[in-house]
C-alpha cells in the first residue's frame, strides 16, 4: 500500500519503519526535516518536504504527532491531496472532540478518519507490539487493519469518532491510579525498613502483580526515572482526561489528585522522567 506518515518521533519512527519492513512504499514527514531525512536514509523510505507533498496520492495516511492543533493542522493539510476514498489514521492521543471534527472534515471530502491511539509506550513502537484502541468506520479501519498490523499486537474498535480517544482516556486513568499506588508502596517499604528487592519478590506474584510493578518496582525504588513515557505527556494526557469528565460528569477525584502530584514532580524538574517518578515526591528532601 502507498502511504505517508506524519510524525516521526520516538513513536513514529519506529511504526512507519515497520511498514517499510512489511513492504509497504512509505514516504515519511516531520516539523523537523533532518529528521525524516535521517528517518528515510535508516529504512529506506522517502521523505518530505511537506505535508501535502508526503499526502499526495497515498490510499494511507498516518499521523502520531504532538496534540489537538497539530492534528488539525496537519489533517487539513493533508486531507485534499489524498487519493479517493483514502483513510487517516490517527495514532496522537488527542480530545475526543478534534477526533469527531476530523471525522467529520474527512467524511465531507469522501475520505475517512480512524482515531487510534496507541498503548505500549516506546518500547511497545520498537518491537512492534502496541495495542490500538479505534474510532470510527468500522469498513474503513477493517480496509488498513492488515496494515496496522505490522507495528500492533492488537486492535480494538471501540465505536463511533472518538471512542478511541475515550478509550485512551480510561487507559491513562488507569495507570495514574495504579502508579500512584506503586509509588507509594515502594516508599512505605524503604521507610519501613525492608530490603525493597525483596518486598517486590513477596508481593509480585500475587493479587497486587501489575505490569507498572514488573517493570518499575526496582527502578523507582533505586531513584532512576529514564524509562518510557514522560510526565509532560502524562500530564498532557490526563488533562484531556479531566477536560472531558468536565462535560461529561465521571468523577475522578483521585485522577485529578495524581495529576496535581505529577505537577509537583514537574515543580522538581522532572518534566522528562518517567510517570513512575511519582515516587520521587515522597523521598527526603535536602
Amino acid at each position: 500500500m502507498k502511504i505517508a506518515f506524519a510524525g516521526l518521533g520516538v513513536m513514529g519512527a519506529p511504526m512507519a519503519r515497520h511498514l517499510i519492513e512489511a513492504g509497504h512504499d512509505v514516504t515519511g514527514f516531520n516539523r523537523t526535516a533532518s529528521k525524516a531525512e535521517a528517518w528515510a536514509a535508516a529504512t529506506g523510505g522517502k521523505a518530505a518536504a511537506t505535508v501535502a507533498e508526503a499526502a499526495r496520492g497515498v490510499d494511507l495516511f498516518i499521523l502520531c504527532v504532538g496534540n489537538d492543533e497539530d492534528v488539525r493542522a496537519v489533517v487539513t493539510e493533508a486531507l485534499p491531496h489524498l487519493s479517493k476514498a483514502a483513510v487517516i489514521v490517527d495514532h496522537t492521543t488527542t480530545s475526543a472532540k478534534v477526533a469527531r471534527e476530523m471525522a467529520e472534515l474527512a467524511n465531507e471530502q469522501g475520505k475517512s478518519f480512524i482515531d487510534a491511539p496507541v498503548s505500549g509506550g516506546q518500547a511497545g513502537a520498537e518491537n512492534g507490539q502496541l495495542s490500538v484502541m479505534a474510532g470510527g468506520d468500522a469498513a474503513a479501519l477493517a480496509r488498513v487493519e492488515p496494515v496496522v498490523k505490522a507495528y500492533s499486537k492488537a486492535i480494538k474498535h471501540m465505536g463511533p469518532a472518538g471512542s478511541g480517544q475515550l478509550t485512551k482516556m480510561v487507559n491513562q486513568i488507569a495507570i495514574a491510579g495504579v502508579v500512584q499506588g506503586l509509588a507509594e508502596a515502594v516508599h512505605f517499604a524503604q521507610v519501613a525498613g525492608l530490603n525493597a528487592d525483596a518486598a517486590y519478590e513477596a508481593v509480585s506474584k500475587g493479587a497486587a502483580q501489575s505490569w507498572q510493578m514488573d517493570n518499575r518496582w526496582k527502578t523507582a525504588a533505586k531513584g532512576e526515572f529514564d524509562f518510557g513515557f514522560a510526565v509532560d505527556w502524562m500530564r498532557k494526557d490526563l488533562g484531556l482526561v479531566l477536560d472531558e469528565a468536565r462535560t461529561n460528569g465521571a468523577r475522578l477525584s483521585l485522577t485529578a489528585l495524581v495529576d496535581q502530584f505529577y505537577a509537583e514532580v514537574q515543580a522538581m524538574g522532572g518534566n522528562r522522567w518517567d510517570t513512575s517518578s511519582l515516587a520521587a515526591r515522597l523521598q527526603p528532601r535536602d
